[in-house]
């Protein structure tokens, strides 16, 4: 995904997969760390973030083998290539990430209700610690985040994390200095509001790319009305607009050729192909050419036309 027309230094490819595997090394070790310090100590809290860290480690893991997925070379099996893995990844990520935020509103509302005793020291120290990973954590993949949605979803993970532990350690000191267990949960809101607001913030688009939706910063009707003010184009129809993966904007249509002109059809067709690339950047186009003549009857500008009942019943007993 890592296509530089969106103003995105290009970073080689082994290079962020060294990155990203050192960052899931050391997610796993703080992983390891917190829950060994949370058995010794007895802290549920501990325990219970060391889960979440473990979900950072695994939407890394995730992040590491869809983009090894994602420079697959196209197959028999996979006609477009493999680079949609990196958008189903980052999918599953902030999936993951809303019912992560969701369960932390539910815990921090029965702490709320029900406060409970920490150990504001050990709090203080294991949250240092996690900040530091989660700092290293996030400067591995920041760079990455900007070319690829998918690592921009590990990215924001770690910076979830990175505040999270800031933030636990200004509860951590509070209950040292004033024992007010209330700070805990209040703390909890917070960083679960954060998690949802970006979650929800990108998994949208992410959604838009697997609904095969147009590229948000394109106006199909400008892209039909480019097209149809190329000399020797009589009209355009079943027009499709999508996204074939981050950066990589796709269209497909019928062009109708000026009766008359059908000598010129290849050449019409290659100049909306180069407005197409140089005005939308839109680097697969597929065009289909009918001579204005025998062009589809009464066709759909935007979208295939829909089969009427016969054709569909008549299909189905093929």
């Amino acid at each position: 995904m890592s296509h530089s027309h969106h103003g995105h230094a290009h970073i080689d490819p082994e290079a962020g997969d060294a990155r990203v595997f050192w960052a899931v090394l050391v997610n796993l070790g703080l992983t390891v760390a917190q829950i060994v310090g949370g058995i010794l100590s007895g802290s549920l809290a501990l325990i219970a973030d060391a889960i979440h860290n473990l979900s950072d480690a695994l939407a890394l893991i995730i992040a590491f083998f869809a983009r090894k997925i994602a420079r697959r070379e196209a197959d028999e099996t996979m006609t477009f290539g493999y680079g949609r893995a990196e958008v189903v990844a980052a999918l599953i990520n902030y999936t993951t990430l809303i019912v992560i935020g969701l369960y932390l509103v539910y815990e921090a509302v029965l702490r709320l209700i029900d406060p409970q005793g920490v150990d504001g020291w050990l709090v203080v120290i294991i949250a240092a610690v996690a900040l530091v990973v989660d700092t290293v954590t996030a400067l591995l993949t920041f760079s990455l985040s900007k070319e690829s949605v998918n690592i921009r979803a590990a990215f924001l993970h770690n910076v979830a994390d990175a505040l999270g532990s800031i933030a636990v350690i200004f509860a951590g000191t509070l209950i040292i200095l004033y024992d007010w267990r209330l700070i805990d949960p209040i703390v909890t809101l917070m960083i679960a509001s954060y998690i949802l607001w970006q979650s929800l913030a990108e998994i949208g688009g992410v959604i838009r790319i697997l609904m095969l939706g147009s590229p948000p910063n394109i106006d199909a009707r400008k892209v039909l009305d480019l097209m149809q003010d190329v000399d020797g184009v009589a009209d355009v129809h079943h027009l499709h607009l999508w996204q074939m993966q981050e950066y990589e904007n796709a269209v497909d249509a019928h062009l109708g050729i000026e009766a008359g002109r059908w000598s010129e059809a290849d050449a019409i067709k290659q100049a909306v192909k180069t407005r197409l690339k140089s005005e939308f950047a839109i680097s697969h186009a597929t065009l289909e050419c009918e001579c204005a003549v025998h062009a589809c009857p009464s066709p759909a500008i935007i979208g295939h036309d829909r089969p009427h009942d016969d054709e569909k019943h008549e299909h189905h007993h093929q």
